[in-house]
Order: structure tokens, then C-alpha cells, then sequence
């Protein structure tokens, strides 16, 4: 509730005021969606389709695994870092990005500082935007093919959303435009079926296999992907589909909210613990600078300027809609992280050191008995754990007991959002 009341006064007094009295955001203005409508990139878009396209774009797996790890610390510098950084940095620097590249005729990032700074700086800043893109999606794509690897029901949701996200663009522009609500009910309604599905697929012994792919595989699938998505109309499909996850997003992490506010748990983190001196076992780092750049996603993110822009200012209709896009849409994947954070934290200490720190940790090679030394290290840290309760915990996510800390750890990390919000919601 604190976090939200924070986020409600940021806007309201915060980022209108920069809108007004520092940017002098003008509604008359002609965008340049508007202004170079071509049906391609420049698309004037709704405000709520846009924001669930922002949203989605800069709220990737950054606002949960980063909390996650920063928990190590104790709850109290990120929750401080989240909350301070994103009303004072990361929200005005979104919110600004998008204001000035919209003002440059949608311009991105690299050619604003060509424009302003001369041809040498601007090759740098491009040759930088493009390594920090390779480098970004790398570490994305990986992260989507772990979660998708030999998981027909996860691949097979994803791909039911691309024709649906296609049915919903072409419904806007051709068959029913600007019937938003519309559009909203029949997506949802869908990607609620897609998931259900999902089950059913994955328990069938003859369509599992046809969702059921290696690494390498998913890993080809999501360059096509990429490229199609790249050269298709951007309200086709890349603005829908967007919008559509920003349902299961903004959806899961409000359940959660509320099965906490419900629920009540108490923070079993210490809000400082002994790891801030840097000799943490999930990461190695001090508090300064480490905790800043573990969260960076939800506080303050350098790579969200390409987001705003880059497609963003292509598809604003109004200009006045920047404020509610750029600095909303920061104050919302802020609010996603808190939930992880809050996640992290409520959970018994010992039970978190050991889903997330390293196996070479926790049990070095050849160790009998993985389980026991699992236990042993994590309550030779000063949080006490037992085997049986790892050995309960990797039952009740539905992995082998052979493997409790190893499997844990796993779906904690691609699966804790959806395994909170059972428990919690349900």
C-alpha cells in the first residue's frame, strides 16, 4: 500500500509537473505518428494498446529476477532503491526520452545524439545502442528458452498468442477500429483459454510432442520470430501482442498484490543482512555500487531510452499521452519489482539462500548427499534449514525429491510469480 500511495503521488505531482512546467507537453501538437501515419511504423495508437506495448517492451524478466537476487541483502536497500530511484531517475528519464524523440520526429536514440553532438559521436552512440541490443536480447532470449526448453505447455501458450495477437490487430484496424474494449475481452478471454489448454496439451501423449522442443530449436524459432516481427506492420503484431501480455502481466502481478494484502505475511528477510559487506553466496558484490546495478530494471534502466525511442514515439497519438506512457509505464514495472521483492522476502531465509545460491555452494562435486549438505551450508550462515523441508518444498512444485534444491532453485526463478499467486490467491 506504502509503495502505491508513493507511486500515486509521483504522478500526480511529480510527472504532471514535469509535463507541464518543464517539458510544456502541448496535446494540439501534431505527433509524428500523425504526422507520417504510414501504416508501418508510424501508427497512431490508442493510449491503453500503447501503454501495454511500452509496458511489455521495458518490463521484461529484469523487474523479477533482479529483486530476487538483491534480497540477499535484506529487504530495506532495495525496497529503498526501488521506490526513491524510479520517482526521481527512471521514470522522469523514460518519461523524457519518449518526450524528446517524439519531439524529433520519433527519431531514435543514436540519431538524436548525431543530431545534437555531430556525426563521430553519433557512430558511437549507435555502435554502443547496438552491442547493448546484442547483449540485452542474448541474455532475454536465454532466458526465454530455458523457460520454453521441453515445456510444451509454456511453448505452446506463447505461440497461441501470435495468431491471436494478429486476429486482435487486424480486428482494430479493419474489422472493428477503435473498439478497445472490445478487443480487450475477446484477447483475454483467449489467452485465459490458451493457458488452460497449455495443461491439456501438455498431458496429451499425442500433442505434447509437437510443443515439445530442445534449446537449439527454440533458440531458431525466436530469430524467425524476430525477423518476421521486425518487418510485419507494427500494429499487426508486435503492438497486440504486446498489449495481450501486458494483460497476464499488470493481471498475475495485482492478484499477487492482493493475496498479499489479504494475506498478510510477515518479512522473514532481516531488512539488513550480514551479506552487504559483499560475501554474498547468490552474487558477489558490495552494496555500493552492486545493488545498483543488480536492480536496475524498476529503478533506473539505460536501456529503456531505446524503448522510448524507438517504437513508442513512432505509435503516440498525443503527445499530452507521454506523461501516462513514459512515466506511468515506469512507475508500473516498479510496482512488478516491489512484488518480487516482497516475494523473495516472505519466504523463510533459508528456504530462499537455497533455491538461489550456486549448487558448487550449496554441494560441491561428488557430494553423497545433496540434500543434507544443502542444509547444513545454508545454516551454517545463520539460517536454519532442514533436508526435510528442501525435500517438501521440491514436492510441492512438483519436482523430484532426487533434486529438491537444484529443481527449486529452477522454478524459482522462471516460475515464482505464477506458484505465488496459487498459493496466496487461490
Amino acid at each position: 500500500m506504502a509503495s502505491v500511495c508513493i507511486y500515486l503521488i509521483a504522478y500526480r505531482f511529480y510527472g504532471l509537473y514535469i509535463a507541464k512546467n518543464v517539458l510544456a507537453v502541448d496535446p494540439t501538437r501534431m505527433t509524428p505518428a500523425v504526422r507520417h501515419n504510414d501504416g508501418l511504423d508510424y501508427v497512431p495508437t490508442d493510449k491503453k494498446v500503447l501503454f501495454g506495448h511500452h509496458f511489455a517492451a521495458i518490463a521484461g524478466a529484469g523487474p523479477l529476477v533482479g529483486p530476487v537476487l538483491a534480497a540477499q541483502m535484506g529487504y530495506l536497500p532495495g525496497m529503498i532503491w526501488l521506490l526513491a530511484g524510479v520517482v526521481l531517475a527512471g521514470a522522469v528519464q523514460d518519461f523524457m526520452v519518449l518526450f524528446v524523440s517524439t519531439r524529433r520526429d520519433g527519431r531514435s536514440l543514436g540519431e538524436l545524439v548525431k543530431e545534437e553532438m555531430g556525426p563521430t559521436a553519433g557512430v558511437i552512440a549507435l555502435v554502443a545502442c547496438f552491442m547493448i541490443m546484442v547483449i540485452i536480447l542474448a541474455v532475454l532470449a536465454m532466458i526465454v528458452v530455458k523457460a520454453l526448453t521441453h515445456s510444451p505447455w509454456g511453448t505452446y501458450t506463447v505461440a497461441f498468442t501470435i495468431p491471436l495477437a494478429i486476429f486482435m490487430g487486424i480486428y482494430l484496424r479493419y474489422l472493428r477500429p477503435g473498439r478497445i474494449g472490445e478487443v480487450s475481452v475477446i484477447g483475454l478471454v483467449f489467452l485465459i483459454f490458451a493457458i488452460i489448454s497449455g495443461g491439456w496439451v501438455a498431458e496429451s501423449p499425442t500433442w505434447a510432442p509437437y510443443f515439445d522442443f530442445t534449446g537449439v530449436q527454440l533458440t531458431w524459432m525466436l530469430v524467425g520470430y524476430g525477423f518476421v516481427a521486425a518487418v510485419l506492420p507494427v500494429w499487426l503484431l508486435l503492438a497486440p501482442r504486446d498489449y495481450l501480455s501486458t494483460f497476464l502481466k499488470i493481471g498475475t502481478i495485482v492478484g499477487l498484490a492482493v493475496g498479499i494484502l489479504i494475506m498478510r505475511p510477515t518479512l522473514t528477510m532481516p531488512a539488513l543482512t550480514k551479506f552487504v559487506d559483499g560475501t554474498g553466496p547468490v552474487w558477489t558484490g558490495n552494496l555500493f555500487p552492486f545493488l545498483f546495478i543488480t536492480i536496475a530494471c524498476g529503478a533506473v534502466s539505460g536501456f529503456h531510452a531505446l524503448i522510448s525511442s524507438g517504437t513508442t514515439p513512432k505509435m503516440l497519438a498525443n503527445e499530452g499521452q507521454a506523461c501516462f506512457i513514459g512515466y506511468g509505464g515506469m512507475l508500473m514495472e516498479s510496482f512488478v519489482a516491489i512484488m518480487a521483492l516482497v516475494s523473495a522476502c516472505i519466504i523463510d531465509p533459508g528456504v530462499y539462500f537455497a533455491m538461489n545460491s550456486p549448487m558448487a555452494v550449496l554441494a560441491p562435486a561428488g557430494t553423497a548427499d545433496v540434500v543434507a549438505s544443502a542444509a547444513q551450508v545454508v545454516s551454517s550462515w545463520g539460517f536454519s534449514i532442514t533436508p526435510d523441508t528442501l525435500n517438501q518444498i521440491a514436492s510441492e512444485v512438483g519436482e523430484h525429491r532426487s533434486f529438491p534444491v537444484r529443481a527449486v532453485r529452477r522454478r524459482w526463478r522462471w516460475g515464482w510469480l505464477t506458484s505465488c499467486t496459487v498459493r496466496w490467491v487461490v
